[in-house]
């Protein structure tokens, strides 16, 4: 879709129309429109070339892991775009925006941070992070 990559990114084939919910976790392959909302994750395989929509009227509560995202309404959680990630002008992200190449347009929002990844990295998830236990005395 974008000719950079040489990947092709897939064309829409599913519609989650303006008057459905679903809660739960969505994996896809292809492309997915979202004019609803979607309360749980939304999934598709780094390489696939998939692709997700989401329009001024969608909404997503919940992480987004896809190749190429083009986003006009409001996600409240992180975003992982392995490919690419267009912003338009109605965009609202409440989380991180993890990605490879971003478009933003002018009125777009995101309260969260910006974080690049390489192009050889295989997986846009964040490093984990050693977690420390917390030791207590007793008294």
């Amino acid at each position: 879709m974008w000719g950079n990559s040489g990947k092709k990114t897939s064309k829409i084939d599913t519609l989650i129309g303006q008057n459905t919910e679903i809660r739960g976790d969505v994996r896809f392959s292809g492309g997915l429109h979202i004019d609803g909302t979607i309360r749980g994750n939304i999934i598709a395989e780094a390489d696939s070339g998939s692709i997700v929509s989401l329009s001024e009227r969608g909404l997503i509560e919940g992480e987004v892991r896809v190749p190429n995202m083009v986003l006009n309404g409001a996600v409240n959680g992180d975003v992982y775009a392995a490919e690419h990630i267009q912003l338009a002008a109605h965009a609202r992200i409440k989380g991180n925006v993890y990605y490879k190449l971003i478009e933003i347009a002018r009125g777009a929002e995101v309260n969260g941070n910006l974080i690049h990844h390489d192009q050889s990295k295989t997986s846009v998830a964040p490093a984990a992070t050693p977690v420390k236990s917390a030791v207590t005395a007793d008294s």
